[in-house]
């Protein structure tokens, strides 16, 4: 069953990923674990109470063989396991469509859409740094997931992402044209994510299961522009033009409390961290929206710190 169609006191069987797998002991020192449940309709806050193994966060982003009962605890959906043992791939293989979740997209056109905005640069120099990221990183970039959990966390999630974002940023740098460099901000719309792809570390299913020992101690934004400072020395690229690429990447989350090594000083970097900030955001919106009806509030989004609504006015395209 889908774990979204579970209501408060039903049971059931079947197989679901396990992720922020964490051991615990309860007040009188017994064994449990917490961890979320989660196939590509939704992800429940779980417990196996009473249990010492063999499934520890070594398990995590594998495929567990569940029966529990859905519970609701303080307003919110929780699972109580009863059984749980791992699952053998030639059990959930026939079904893995419905445990890994997927961008909701044709991953070919929208890779050709970004190589159509890479060959549109007319600077030569930021063209070829382009290029050589897709080059490095193509079939990686096609895959991997944006995020573990916040946005975009699914197979093909970097790629929608960043292919959303440049057409966006072709568009504003178009309407900002007397202020902004279209070249420096697709190309650091292009690499302001691609270091994620060392930043994670992926189960055979493509699902993010902890961050690198180089993601915790250096993360993304410091080695993306490790990176495009590489490439940039390799292929000749004028110091300038390197330091503004490195800034832009340095700088997307836009303030240190959100992650930025440091704050947006050019125009283009002001720009990219908006277009990253309006993104993100518009996907956590869809991906909670299309679980609800018209009408409904959602439970408390733990990204946006609130609950949301879904207007019962229709839309362009219906979420469901």
């Amino acid at each position: 069953m889908k774990l979204i169609d579970l209501k408060p006191g039903d049971s059931f069987t079947g197989y679901y990923l396990m992720r922020n797998i964490i051991p615990k002991r309860t007040k009188t020192n017994k064994p449990y674990l917490s961890m979320a449940l989660t196939d590509v309709s939704a992800s429940v806050e779980s417990m196996v109470w009473d249990y010492g193994g063999p499934i520890g966060p070594a398990d995590e982003g594998k495929v567990a063989w569940v029966q529990g009962v859905m519970k609701e605890y303080r307003g919110t959906l929780q699972i109580t396991v009863e059984v749980l043992r791992p699952a053998e791939q030639q059990e959930y293989f026939p079904i893995i469509d419905t445990l890994v979740p997927t961008a909701p997209l044709d991953r070919s056109a929208a890779y050709a859409r970004v190589e159509a905005l890479v060959a549109t640069l007319e600077d030569d120099d930021f063209r070829r740094v382009a290029e050589k990221f897709l080059q490095r990183h193509g079939a990686e970039f096609c895959r991997y997931p944006a995020a573990k959990t916040v946005h975009h966390g699914f197979v093909g999630g970097l790629l929608m992402h960043t292919a959303d974002m440049l057409e966006l940023a072709d568009f504003l740098a178009g309407k900002y044209r007397t202020v902004i460099n279209r070249d420096l901000l697709l190309t650091g719309t292009l690499l302001h994510d691609i270091a994620k792809l060392r930043e994670f570390v992926l189960s055979d299913l493509g699902v993010v299961m902890e961050y690198s020992t180089a993601g915790q101690l250096l993360g993304h934004l410091v080695m993306g522009a490790q990176e495009a400072a590489e490439v940039c020395k390799e292929l000749g690229v004028p110091e300038e033009k390197s330091m503004l690429l490195q800034h832009l990447l340095l700088s997307h989350h836009g303030q240190p409390e959100f992650g930025a090594a440091v704050v947006p000083q050019c125009a283009e970097a002001e720009l990219l961290a908006s277009i990253d900030h309006i993104d993100s955001r518009m996907e956590i919106y869809r991906e909670t929206l299309e679980k609800l009806q018209p009408g409904q509030f959602s439970q408390r989004v733990f990204a946006l710190d609130r609950r949301i609504y879904r207007p019962n006015l229709g839309a362009a395209e219906d979420l469901t």
